[in-house]
């Protein structure tokens, strides 16, 4: 058996569901990285620091999920656009090549183009053309940290106008200021109001975990056949489908589940954490990923 003398892993709670370590172990096999293993932790807020002042220099990086997307950012240095711009990140990278015993740590967002990925690809593949009238328009539900990076996919999709929608109104007000940032205009709408929203959507975002949109769904459902013109991807990929992505289908219009964006965030992941060139990754990386997430799934 190969010695592990690499690693990294997710964390996060709740964490036992998380398919990260299918998919880094998947390319590391890719890779021929024999010695690397990638597992996951369920780590809470107030158990983060100490958790990664216990790590030792063979560890590489860090997965975060929630909660701990924001709670990081004090403990290293934005190393992208996105990580710098939101405040959120979702990947820690760590540079031990001082000897110190703490690491230098590199903070990264790549939820933002792993939406847009997800998305793109997803109409790619499925040949969704958005009508003109509502291609600028999208729709975010929720609003906490994927929020904010799904509003910055959004203003890389030519996205000008910008729906928030929230069990919590207040906190969807916060986000509109970052929305606004990126030259696109914002209002905000409660839950119950979605289903007379999204016939004039181009794009919408689910944000929220799972089960809680079901019951938007199901008012959903009351809809005609035909009247979402819009593509959805909803970053949940637990139950799969979620009953949002099967009432949209239902419908007539395209979804996709939350492990296309979990793949194609993960990917810059997996070259940041290797020290691996993007050019220099296996070719069809992202299908020999997904083929395994479809064994799981």
């Amino acid at each position: 058996m190969t010695e592990i003398r690499h690693r990294a892993a997710v964390l996060g709670k709740p964490i036992s569901h998380s398919l990260s370590p299918l998919i880094h172990n998947t390319a590391y096999k890719a890779m021929g990285l024999d010695d690397w293993f990638y597992d996951s932790h369920e780590i809470d807020e107030r158990s983060l620091a100490d958790f990664v002042g216990e790590l030792d220099s063979s560890w590489h990086g860090l997965s975060l999920t929630m909660p701990l997307k924001k709670t990081i950012m004090p403990m290293g240095e934005p190393a992208n656009r996105w990580a710098e711009k939101l405040d959120v990140a979702n990947t820690a990278v760590f540079d031990w090549s001082a000897g110190a015993s703490n690491p230098r740590i590199r903070l990264y967002n790549t939820d933002v183009a792993g939406i847009n990925l997800a998305l793109t690809n997803a109409m790619k593949r499925h040949h969704v053309s958005v009508p003109d009238e509502v291609r600028s328009n999208g729709l975010i539900i929720g609003s906490g940290s994927t929020a904010t990076s799904a509003i910055a996919a959004l203003s890389t999709m030519q996205i000008q106008h910008v729906t928030i929608a929230a069990r919590h109104p207040e906190k969807a007000h916060a986000l509109a200021p970052l929305a606004q940032s990126f030259g696109m205009s914002v209002d905000v709408i409660a839950m119950g109001q979605i289903p007379e929203a999204v016939p004039n959507i181009g794009i919408v975002i689910s944000t929220l975990p799972s089960r809680a949109a079901d019951s938007t769904a199901v008012k959903l459902e009351r809809l005609r056949k035909g009247s979402l013109p819009g593509v959805l991807l909803d970053v949940v990929y637990s139950p799969r489908p979620s009953e949002l992505i099967r009432v949209w289908r239902q419908l007539g219009a395209a979804a996709v589940g939350g492990e296309e964006m979990l793949l194609y965030q993960a990917i810059p992941q997996i070259a940041y954490m290797t020290g691996t060139d993007f050019d220099k990754l296996p070719p069809h990386l992202d299908s020999t990923i997904r083929a395994a997430l479809e064994e799981v799934l």
